[in-house]
């Protein structure tokens, strides 16, 4: 079943090519720096000659339970992961540089680690402005079950494999120490190096990529984007980026995915590609399988952490929460027309009708969605007619 969703909004070029640096991306970038700079992560976990400071994180962390990778196997198209206390990483990293960056355990990486859920008294990190509309971490956060922030720490030569961030949300990373080297592709150019399964590389520095009996379109790619980021600096990755990233040093970051009004459309178009695999992949119980509609959605949700239900409800959460705040702005400014605080709190406003309006043209695609109305919406509340029609209220309510 084809979506028919527009991919993004990035636009594509035949070739990768230098942007000019012109003076409100210098800025901005200099603001990010300064950012990171103030940070409790960037003065504490880091020895001034820039190596991770590894007493400094083990009386703090050494206790902790961590998630870590080896980078030397292969399991399923990523790495396996095993659970060890803090403490024992950073004995086996400190005992890998010594070795020379050799260790009989492999290459271990911590990943994935949900340290800002685990220690949220810690002064780490303040979320720069221009990511802090973050609908992901707001929904998850109101469940208070999940986040989609993570620390990363790992030797010099660990890696990620090839790889879109979840549900192709965007992604920020920020180097606390160390050094990355990153490979992207925007968004369709992953297509030219799919093998003759239809499958992505695991590696895209394998030398069999160049191997057309097995990738039969990879001449026709266009090489990688090539950043590398230093430390305390932040890189961007729009939804869809296909990427590979390496550890030049011994490296710490943090990272979070997001999604928010720019970029939820694409989430949706994600979750209705998904569907659509699932589908093709248990089309012949289709007429067999009594609940096979539900069936589809509960292998979705396995394999990308959420289904339509869910996102409707995902929606739902942001939604309330923009007319919670339009109804206290209207508040503010009927107690005080001209003060400083209504003029800031008219930015709050037009930011909370923009993510209204971007809610609602999801949530119309949403209803109409032959597949969401075969499921049971009765335990959805309100129905989505009505939340429609509340948030289209809210809407008008607010610009009048």
């Amino acid at each position: 079943m084809a979506s028919g969703c527009p991919r993004d909004q990035v636009q594509r070029r035949g070739r990768p090519h230098s942007v000019p640096m012109d003076s409100t991306r210098q800025e901005h970038e200099e603001n990010m720096r300064q950012d990171a700079e103030g940070w409790g992560s960037r003065r504490n976990w880091v020895t001034r000659d820039g190596k991770p400071n590894f007493d400094y994180l083990l009386r703090t962390f050494g206790e902790a339970v961590v998630p870590v990778a080896n980078c030397e196997v292969k399991e399923y198209n990523a790495n396996p992961k095993e659970q060890i206390p803090f403490k024992e990483y950073v004995s086996y990293w400190k005992e890998h540089i010594a070795r020379n960056y050799s260790s009989p355990r492999g290459c271990l990486y911590l990943k994935d680690w949900h340290l800002y859920r685990a220690f949220p008294e810690q002064d780490v990190y303040t979320i720069p402005i221009y990511f802090s509309s973050d609908w992901l971490n707001e929904y998850w956060d109101a469940l208070a079950v999940d986040d989609y922030r993570f620390v990363y720490m790992g030797p010099k030569g660990s890696w990620t494999p090839f790889h879109a961030d979840v549900f192709r949300s965007y992604s920020w990373s920020a180097n606390i120490c160390g050094k990355k080297k990153w490979l992207l592709y925007p968004p369709e150019e992953e297509e030219y190096l799919r093998d003759r399964h239809g499958n992505l590389p695991f590696d895209i520095t394998a030398p069999n990529l160049h191997d057309s009996s097995i990738y039969p379109r990879c001449a026709q790619s266009s090489p990688p984007v090539e950043v590398i980021q230093e430390a305390g600096e932040i890189i961007f990755i729009p939804s869809g980026w296909h990427h590979q990233v390496y550890n030049l040093e011994d490296t710490i970051s943090i990272n979070h995915n997001w999604v928010n009004g720019c970029n939820v459309a694409i989430m949706w178009c994600f979750l209705q590609d998904e569907l659509a695999a699932v589908q093709r992949e248990i089309s012949e119980w289709r007429e067999t399988m009594d609940d096979w509609h539900l069936q589809c959605q509960v292998i979705m949700k396995s394999c990308t952490g959420i289904d339509y239900k869910e996102f409707y409800n995902f929606l739902k959460v942001i939604a309330e929460n923009r007319i919670s705040a339009l109804k206290s702005v209207m508040d503010d400014e009927a107690l005080a027309k001209n003060s400083p605080k209504a003029a800031i709190s008219t930015l709050g406003m037009l930011h909370s009708v923009f993510d209204l309006k971007r809610t609602v043209e999801v949530l119309t695609s949403l209803s109409a969605n032959e597949d969401f109305k075969k499921l049971d919406l009765k335990s959805l509340s309100p129905p989505p007619e009505a939340l429609l029609h509340h948030l289209k209220a809210a809407i008008d309510t607010a610009l009048l």
